[in-house]
């Protein structure tokens, strides 16, 4: 019988679930859970949340909304370890005591720190940390725990993400060469890039940029975003190149081979644009129709979300509850 894999993904709760995230970490998530091998932890990362977002009523309503968008794209908590980061007060103990590994230097290498102390810089600021919090500063101590309270073998992640991992799994290493191999050291799964949409002006579709396109509004307000998708100047009857398109790179995420081959073709004859737009959306709306018909269900029934939640937060905690026993074992924190 093959060794168990864990995989562990944890969702910061921030804002509503967009196209974006639904493409890029929902789906995958849900296709490695279904793995025969994988034993998969997916968690609501809402104290990370505290860093980027002071608004609490926000905070609390995003964790519901994105704990109901997993569920309706198909989650299958039987199969899944589902829970509530701020469920687990071991993840909380345990970055404690990774953080009195962890030396300074190796934070100021991260690079949300670095790309804030830069932006000072730029502004001729006289304190290079001025707007830096240490929630900020000791994020990836936070992730490391996330990670390695679970001894997570592999942590799906944007290129983005990938200095986080290494850095949860220098720390691994370095708290087992002091106090015996007792963490895992996660290694960290790259997307190379099919899961990264873009948004409806082209950068990477961001909450942070303002450009995505939700998951589960309604058809009308569907139409209208995706309407507002930037385009070129190209008129109609001019050839079009897909592969520099906003639309089309959507489309092909959500269609059939024979579709998008079909679209294709329409790019090489002139399509106008306002008609791609229409087959996209056309194309959004019965992909998204069964989720969003699902999740609105699952939100009118807030205890069932909430069991949910609880009865993944238990089972994470037999076996957070057993490794954080042996972690306070070997540091010495134990009775006489």
């Amino acid at each position: 019988m093959s060794k168990e894999h864990r995989v562990l993904t944890g969702i910061t709760t921030t804002g509503v679930p967009h196209l974006g995230n639904l493409v890029g970490a929902v789906l995958p998530a849900i296709k490695a859970s279904e793995q025969i091998n994988n034993k998969s932890f997916l968690f609501l990362a809402d104290y990370h949340s505290l860093i980027k977002n002071a608004d609490s009523e926000l905070r609390h309503q995003s964790s519901f909304d994105i704990a109901a968008c997993w569920l309706a794209c198909g989650l299958d908590p039987k199969k899944v370890i589902f829970y509530r980061q701020s469920d687990i007060p071991h993840i909380f103990e345990l970055a404690w005591i990774l953080s009195c590994l962890a030396s300074k230097g190796l934070l100021n290498r991260a690079h949300a720190y670095k790309a804030a102390t830069s932006e000072n810089e730029e502004k001729k600021n006289q304190d290079i940390d001025k707007g830096v919090n240490m929630g900020l500063f000791n994020y990836p101590i936070l992730m490391a725990a996330d990670i390695l309270m679970f001894k997570a073998d592999s942590v799906p992640v944007g290129q983005d993400q990938k200095q986080h991992i290494e850095m949860a799994r220098d720390i691994a290493l370095k708290f087992n060469h002091h106090y015996g191999d007792i963490l895992t050291a996660p290694e960290a799964i790259i997307d190379k890039g099919k899961g990264v949409l873009p948004g409806i002006d082209g950068r990477k579709m961001s909450k942070s940029y303002g450009n995505t396109i939700p998951l589960f509004g309604e058809e009308e307000a569907l139409r209208k975003i995706v309407m507002k998708i930037q385009t070129n100047s190209l008129e109609p009857g001019e050839p079009k190149d897909s592969s520099d398109c906003n639309i089309f790179s959507i489309y092909k995420a959500f269609s059939t081979n024979k579709k998008i081959n079909d679209l294709q073709k329409l790019y090489e004859e002139g399509i106008a644009w306002g008609e791609a737009k229409k087959i996209l959306y056309e194309e959004l709306n019965s992909f998204l129709k069964p989720f969003r018909d699902e999740y609105n269900k699952i939100i009118k029934d807030k205890p069932f979300v909430e069991k949910t939640l609880i009865e993944g937060s238990e089972k994470a905690l037999s076996i957070s509850g057993p490794i954080i026993k042996e972690v306070r074992q070997a540091i010495g924190i134990k009775g006489f």
